[in-house]
């Protein structure tokens, strides 16, 4: 009886342990490409409108990269600040580069026409240098409220199962 006790302890403490880890690797997992590439001063963003599909679709992860609007060339997706809202952040290709004017013309690739104003230069935030379709709507789970109490919750969850784990791991010991 006591043999079967010791077992059951055991299987518990390791399934406690096994599942506090892939709980706490998971959390890392999905926070990894939202927080690492920010070291290397990159931008992150999703995108909220279909002005770019197909290459870009909505609820995409965007990766920008800051560069100088004068190397921008035709062709090259950026990212910039709207001219009526600076908090909108619009992402579409540059069709001419005036650097003269210190300006840009893009288009969004889904649209018919070019967009009305030209975007200065100083509303540039960058280049796109890689794209994550459908990640852009995780991305907004995790840095929304309800998303940062879940990943609080799943690494509290996390550290009680290895505190579990830990106890009945313990054995006393006599002095």
């Amino acid at each position: 009886m006591r043999r079967d006790r010791k077992r059951w302890k055991k299987a518990v403490a390791i399934c406690c342990n096994i599942i506090g880890t892939v709980l706490l690797l998971i959390v890392v997992v999905f926070c990894l490409p939202l927080t690492l590439p920010r070291l290397f001063d990159y931008h992150i963003y999703s995108v909220v409108s279909g002005s770019m599909e197909p290459e870009i679709p909505v609820g995409s992860l965007l990766y920008i990269r800051e560069e100088a609007a004068e190397e921008m060339v035709k062709g090259d997706v950026i990212a910039f600040y709207g001219a009526l809202d600076a908090a909108s952040i619009i992402t579409h290709r540059v069709v001419e580069n005036r650097v003269l004017m210190g300006e840009l013309i893009t288009k969004g690739d889904a649209n018919a026409a070019e967009d009305l104003r030209p975007i200065p230069y100083e509303n540039v935030i960058g280049k796109v240098v890689y794209t994550i379709p459908e990640a852009g709507r995780a991305a907004e789970l995790l840095t929304s409220q309800k998303g940062k109490v879940l990943a609080v919750c799943i690494i509290g969850v996390a550290v009680c199962l290895q505190i579990v784990a830990g106890f009945l791991n313990h054995k006393k010991t006599k002095s």
